[in-house]
């Protein structure tokens, strides 16, 4: 797809869409946000080619949403890519087009819905930045998306 760099566009939308405009940016920051690191759980959860997720990574990374950090595996050394403050102020970008995508869309399965849910409590909140049921800030830290298609928690 051809595209037009707006990195030096005065309109700061048209500079954040230049970051995080391609549909992959978003989807891989959300898994991000629940903690996935690792290149192999990415790629699995979201059912992406190599080249297309190795390619998404690296922008990110230079774009500053992750960092690469290293682990030694069995056999050698691998990275992980850990979200950065950058890549965490996303969130409120994510609700609301969760929240979009919940009341415009159609879900392709009826009671698939996704929800924000208080980390460590047992109850859900209908706000992704103030929990509805106890009044508690939610940042990336203390809420995750549950998502019924991927199972409780994830």
């Amino acid at each position: 797809m051809l595209r037009q760099d707006w990195s030096d566009h005065p309109c700061p939308i048209a500079r954040s869409l230049d970051v995080v405009g391609d549909p992959w940016v978003l989807l891989v920051l959300r898994e991000a946000l629940l903690g996935t690191t690792r290149f192999e759980k990415f790629r699995v959860i979201l059912e992406v080619a190599d080249n297309v997720l190795s390619r998404r990574l690296a922008k990110m990374v230079d774009a500053g949403l992750l960092r690469r950090s290293q682990y030694r595996g069995r056999q050698r050394t691998h990275d992980e890519y850990v979200i950065t403050d950058a890549g965490a102020d996303l969130l409120p970008v994510l609700d609301a087009l969760a929240q979009w995508g919940e009341r415009y869309t159609q879900a392709p399965v009826r009671h698939m819905e996704m929800s924000i849910a208080h980390r460590d409590r047992d109850h859900t909140s209908t706000s992704a930045t103030v929990c509805s049921a106890c009044g508690e800030p939610l940042t990336a830290t203390d809420r995750i998306y549950q998502r019924q298609w991927a199972g409780s928690g994830s």
